[in-house]
Order: structure tokens, then sequence, then C-alpha cells
């Protein structure tokens, strides 16, 4: 078969997606690839289908339970035939499925790097066929990425200890120019084709609000989203605990997720959130990676991450069925405090770590902060930003951001501008920002008074309000006018830009907003009429009792876009069922007849 024909057969679409179709043919070709494909652009595809065509195995590494869990029982709902071997196994049944795999049983075998030099498991691997080895969320190889897993390092010794080298694929959703050295490096890929096809989520919306009660605003954004399901991150232990159960006192099915709770429920809560028992999962960033679960309608940050690369791969858990979700970010000045606390506090140097690397990986943090510190404070478009930071030329105005959709109007702040300067370099550039801002506005307060900021030439020459000064300060920040220090008590100097505007009379301008339009895509019940709206809940029934009949969560049976082309193709027989999208040859013998009949009853009474 061709991997058109496996595409439609097995997984029910009629055509690939960008870049799919170059990197499953060079793996059939016999090259090594590096894939770059945000989440939601349909990675998997791209080594499981050359995995059905090839002979031999197809060795999946992955570095959570959950992922794995996800990609087998979608992969074996779909009718190929596929394993997982990792720690929630026990030793009987791996020993059994490393012997169905020894029998030719499967095609794709998902394992977690810890296992890859265990005994048992290199005894099978030197004697298998082994067509492929793939590499999932390959950025965990590199130290110089946001999610480093030191049991990737493993990886490079298990194919040495392989009889024959396969070839070798690696996938992530996000990796700067520096981890995508590092992955084709530290993998040894062979002269692989290199395709990043983009970091864009057009259907993501994206907000940063500030505001000054965090859960009030969480509460106003849930206010219309009842039926979605969604995710809560927090930066912490205790706001997760907080967040929780204040949302279940709110009226919400709230669960949580940190690494503090025991396994057990853990592993029930992530079951109840995959199986939709529960609306929401607050959550720390342990929970996620891997969740394939394709109809999250929202990702709420309440706390912001320490780095682009986090954020965008936490909010990308939402819309990975292509709706259109939100991604709201709830930012204060404290995030930044606790985000260089636990940066200072991760890392653990005793076991032979060697403490120059340390300092090193710490103060790649600390700049990786800078600039998600930057993305909640600009006024520029913030998809725009994120996409640069990936590297990439995006349009300046997406119109699906909350910055886009506020109106702004330029402002010229020179004058605000050399005050704030001149006012920082007459403090010997030795306070923080509040002091600065106190400062300015001539505040009386005992410690100003006390260190004698009264007496500088600059004390009481701006009128504007605290919150004024601050954006204002925030934008000289951004600019590079004025640096905000990494440290525990954060102190602000003048940057290298500065001088333009006290001795060289540049002009700096700032957007400033004037009015605020309707900052949210329509919700999902919007995007359909009235009577197709009808017909996906009735729909939703029908997938959810085939669901609880086999045990697996409801979007392994059809995503909730397959519904929608459902309501608007309204197949009445399985030839039909077969053109939807979503629908492979497997899922319509299995399901299609259910389907079908609600749909033509629907239409029979319409």
């Amino acid at each position: 078969m061709t991997a058109k024909t496996i595409l439609k057969k097995y997984f029910g679409y009629g055509s690939f997606r960008g870049g799919q179709e170059m990197l499953i043919t060079d793996i059939l070709a016999g090259k090594d690839v590096l894939g770059i494909m945000p989440t939601g652009a349909g990675k998997s595809l791209c080594f499981q289908i050359p995995s059905l065509i090839t002979d031999g195995i197809t060795l999946v590494i992955s570095p959570l339970i959950s992922l794995m869990k996800d990609q087998v029982t979608t992969l074996v709902q779909a009718g190929v035939a596929a394993a997982y071997i990792n720690s929630s196994l026990t030793e009987a049944q791996i020993a059994r499925a490393l012997q169905n795999a020894r029998a030719g049983a499967y095609k794709l075998i998902y394992v977690a790097p810890e296992r890859l030099l265990t005994a048992d498991f290199l005894s099978f691997a030197e004697s298998a066929s082994i067509s492929m080895l793939t590499v999932d969320e390959a950025h965990c190889i590199s130290q110089w990425g946001h999610d480093f897993r030191p049991s990737y390092a493993r990886i490079p010794d298990f194919l040495e200890r392989l009889p024959h080298r396969p070839v070798v694929s690696a996938f992530t959703a996000t990796a700067t120019l520096k981890v995508r050295e590092d992955i084709t490096s530290l993998l040894q890929l062979d002269d692989p084709t290199v395709l990043v096809t983009g970091f864009e989520r057009p259907n993501l919306y994206f907000e940063v609000q500030k505001p000054k009660d965090k859960y009030s605003a969480l509460l106003s954004f849930l206010s219309d989203k009842k039926e979605r399901t969604g995710i809560v991150y927090c930066s912490t232990r205790a706001t997760v605990e907080e967040v929780c159960v204040r949302l279940n006192s709110s009226g919400y099915k709230a669960l949580r997720y940190h690494a503090g709770l025991p396994d057990s429920e853990r592993h029930d809560n992530q079951d109840d959130f995959i199986f939709d028992r529960a609306q929401i999962m607050v959550a720390t960033n342990a929970f996620g990676m891997g969740i394939d679960k394709s109809n999250v309608a929202f990702v709420v940050h309440y706390n912001m991450p320490k780095d682009i690369e986090s954020y965008y791969q936490e909010a990308g858990r939402a819309g990975r069925d292509g709706e259109p979700a939100d991604c709201v970010l709830l930012y204060s000045g404290q995030d930044v405090r606790t985000n260089l606390w636990l940066i200072e506090n991760a890392r653990d140097s005793g076991e032979g770590e060697d403490e120059e690397l340390t300092e090193q990986l710490m103060e790649r943090d600390r700049a990786k902060l800078r600039e998600m510190t930057f993305y909640c404070t600009t006024n520029d478009c913030l998809r725009s930003y994120i996409l640069k930071y990936f590297g990439e030329n995006p349009l300046t105005n997406c119109e699906n951001c909350g910055n886009c959709r506020t109106h702004y109007e330029v402002a010229d702040v020179t004058a605000e501008a050399q005050k704030i300067l001149s006012c920082v370099a007459r403090m010997k550039e030795r306070f923080g920002l509040n002091m600065v801002i106190d400062t300015l506005r001539g505040s009386k307060s005992e410690k100003v008074l006390r260190l004698g900021l009264d007496k500088l030439s600059t004390y009481g020459i701006c009128e504007q309000s605290v919150h004024q000064l601050r954006a204002i300060m925030n934008h000289l920040i951004l600019c590079g006018y004025l640096i905000k220090t990494d440290d525990e008590f954060p102190v602000i100097k003048l940057g290298g830009r500065a001088g333009e505007v006290l001795q060289g009379g540049a002009e700096v301008l700032m957007k400033l907003p004037k009015e605020k339009q309707a900052a949210k895509p329509e919700n999902q019940a919007e995007l359909v009429s009235a009577s197709d709206g009808q017909l996906f809940e009735l729909l939703r029934g029908v997938r959810l009792s085939l669901a609880q009949e086999q045990d697996v969560p409801a979007f392994v049976i059809f995503s909730d876009s397959t519904l929608r082309d459902m309501c608007a193709k309204l197949p009445t027989n399985q030839g039909e069922f077969l053109r939807v999208s979503g629908v492979g040859q497997v899922k319509a013998e299995r399901y299609g007849e259910q389907f079908v009949e609600v749909i033509a009853e629907f239409v029979g009474k319409g």
C-alpha cells in the first residue's frame, strides 16, 4: 500500500498536512529526519505511516506513560498492532509484551528511555528486526532545551548496541536553533532531512491579562464555558490546591494534579479528565506532556511560566482538533519573583554536575525568563512575538490575540523616558522599579525620605499614575533603554540604549491602549447552526456510549472536528460515512452503523 492509501484506511484523512508527505517519503528512502512541527500538526503520522509500509518494527521512544498509552490506544482503535513498555506494567506483563514482539505481533512498540539499556529489552532489541527508531519529544535530549531528561542521553548508547543501525527519526513541537543542533548532534543523525513546518497555530487565541484579582479574572473567563474542557496551570502546588478548592466551591468540576500527590490520585484524576468525567484540570507543569486529548478548549496560565518554550507547549494543549481555543495568561510581577526562586533552587550540583555548567544553565534560564516577561508586557502582537522567538518572520498583526484586538494609539513618551532614565542615573542604579516610581512621583514614604531620595532633582517630577509609569518603564526595559536585574530583589539599571535618549535626543514612541473590543473568538457552540448543534450533541452521546463500553476516552473514538464534519456532510450510508474527515476503514466498519443511524433519523425528522 502507498502512504496515502494508509493515511485514509487507518487514519481517515484524504490528504497530508504540510511537511508530512516529505518526511514520510524520506524515511521510506532510508534517510534520517528531524521534524519540528507544532502541536496538532500530525507529527505522529510521520513515523506511524512508514512503520506500516516497511518490514520490521518501529521503536518509539517517548518520555511519558500517558503519551504512550494514548497513542497506543488510538492506534489499536484504528486497527494498527501496537504496544508499550514502561513502568506502569508489571514484570510479567513486560515479559509477555516482549514475547509477543519477538513473535512479530506489533508494528510499533513505544518504550520509555529508561528501559532501553535494561537486560531484557536489550536482549529483545539485539535480535529483533528494527527498521526505525523514532525519538518523540526530541528536545528532551538537549541540556539547552526547556525540558531536559537525562534518560534521553542513553539513546546513542542503545543505538550502538544494535547489530544494524535503523533509520532514526526525531520529532518535537518546540525547539530553538541551538536545540535543533543539539538533537542532530547528540542523536548522531546521518545527513538528516530537517523540516521546520512553522510554529503557527492559527486556531489559538492568545491574551495576557494583568488583573488585580486573578481568581475573579479566572471566574469571568470561565463564565461562558460551562460545557467546555480546559486546563488551568499554576506555578506552585499551593496555588494548585487553592485554585482547585475555589473552583469546586464556585460550581465547577475541577481536579488537581501536581508532583506532591500520591501516584494513585494523579492517575485517577488524569483519567477522569481524559474521559471527560471532569471539566477542569488545575495543575503544575507536571501535567500535560503527551496528553493527546483533542477537545481541550482553553488553557489558562494562572501564573507566568518560566520560558516561551514551556508556555507555547502548555498553551498548545488547547485546540489540538483544530477548533478555536483560548490561551489566556494572568500576569503579575510576583510571577517573575516566583520563577526566579524556582530557577535558583531547581538545580542540584551534588551529582557531579560542575558548578560552571550549572551557572551557565541558570543564566540561560534567567535569559529565557526575561523573554517570557517581555511577552507579558508587550503591546505588540502576541502571536508574532512567539513566532519571532522561534526564528520565524510573521505578520505584525494576527487579528487573533488580545493585543491585536485592542485599539492603540502611538504616544510620544520621550519626555517621560528622559525623566525616568535621569532618575535611575541619579539613584546610582541601586533601587528597584517601585522605588524609582515612588521617587518620580514625589512619595513621602518613610523609606524614600530616610534614604534622602527627596533631595534628588528628579524627585516628584512626574505626574503620571503608578500604572502609567510602570507601563512606560516596562516598555523601556523591553526596548533596551533600561535593564531589570535577575537578583532576588531586582534593581533597575541603565541599558545599552539609554544614551540614545539622554545624550542623543532619540524619540521614544509607545503604543497605548484606547479601547478594548470583544476579545474572544466565537464559542464552539456558535460555530454551528442551531440544528447542527442539536445533531452534534446527539453524535456526542453516541460517541460517549461507545467510549464507555470500551473504557477508552471519547476523543479516541472520534474527535470533535470529525463529529462536526459529520454534521456538515450528513452521511446516511457507509460509503458517505467513509468520506468524513477522520473516519478510516476500520472505524467505519466498527462504528459507522451507529452514527449513520442517528444521522439518518435526524435528517428524516428535518
